[in-house]
């Protein structure tokens, strides 16, 4: 059965909604961090791994923090200590020995995300997944690089992943049909919805937000209207939760740069990155991380 085959027939059956027991994520940054606290609070352990001491301290404090509040808000029932207790950030890519699922969350890079996942293949169990929490990059051009492919798939979450409702599954040439299942059914019990793509350049998501928001860039450029104008002509027009323009500094204007130049490389010049993004991004101008993009964020 073909991945479209898979795609089409995984829409209209309902999967086994059941998590897998040990988790683990390597990046424990903004994404990583709610990765992780999205399977913790859902009964998962979970291991998460990073670079150096520092960076593993600082994503523990992201992830306890993030489930402390979770607990606050009542939207999870438990008991905080219990919850931590599944919780290990280490600094060792060999801890991940015994994990059934690793997703790897760091930076869009090629070249860092395949040295990241060959680093854990050759870690994992003959039988354990691993998937990529690539926004935009080719999941079956990642998958050539391991040596099992037909256990790997794309697992794409959003910003901020606790209060996102979907994730993006995609499938790759070689994705066994039953990880695209697991894969779905996975989704169902951390509460949110499925969409399943095969793979293509920025998947569904990403290259529909990404075409939307370069138009909405070169408005801003050309002088139509401004930056909070054009995003309230979406918010209100088109009920878009946030504009264009705003997504795009909560997201980063340096990331939403990488993946248009790469949209740009595979589907055309439609998607070339307008001066004004450029211009922002040699400036340091990234967003709410810098406190200053298409908005201020100061405040």
């Amino acid at each position: 059965m073909s991945n479209p085959e898979v795609s089409a027939q995984l829409a209209a059956d309902l999967p086994d909604a059941n998590l897998p027991d040990f988790v683990g994520v390597l990046g424990g940054g903004r994404m990583g961090a709610g990765i992780a606290h999205a399977f913790l609070i859902k009964g998962a352990n979970v291991l998460v791994v990073e670079r150096d001491e520092a960076s593993a301290e600082a994503a523990r404090e992201r992830v306890e923090s993030a489930a402390a509040k979770s607990i606050e808000r009542g939207a999870v029932d438990g008991n905080l200590d219990e919850m931590v207790s599944r919780l290990a950030v280490t600094v060792d890519y060999d801890d991940f020995t015994d994990r059934q699922l690793v997703i790897e969350a760091v930076p869009e890079d090629w070249e860092l995300k395949v040295t990241a996942l060959k680093g854990i293949e050759e870690r994992l169990a003959a039988d354990a997944y691993l998937a990529s929490n690539t926004s935009s990059l080719s999941v079956d051009g990642l998958a050539r690089e391991l040596k099992r492919p037909q256990n790997f798939l794309g697992l794409h979450f959003f910003n901020p992943v606790p209060a996102s409702t979907l994730i993006e599954v995609v499938l790759g040439e070689q994705t066994s049909e039953p990880l695209a299942r697991a894969a779905r059914g996975w989704v169902e019990a951390l509460g949110k919805t499925a969409v399943v793509v095969s793979d293509a350049p920025g998947f569904a998501s990403s290259r529909l937000g990404v075409a939307i928001a370069l138009e909405a860039m070169r408005m801003v450029e050309e002088g139509v209207a401004s930056a909070e104008d054009i995003d309230n002509a979406m918010v209100l027009g088109y009920k878009h939760p946030t504009g264009p323009l705003r997504t795009t500094d909560i997201v980063g204007l340096d990331v939403r740069l990488g993946i248009a130049e790469y949209l740009a490389s595979t589907l055309g010049e439609r998607f070339a990155p307008p001066q004004i993004l450029r211009d922002k991004v040699a400036r340091g101008e990234l967003g709410r991380k810098t406190g200053k993009g298409f908005f201020d964020w100061t405040a």
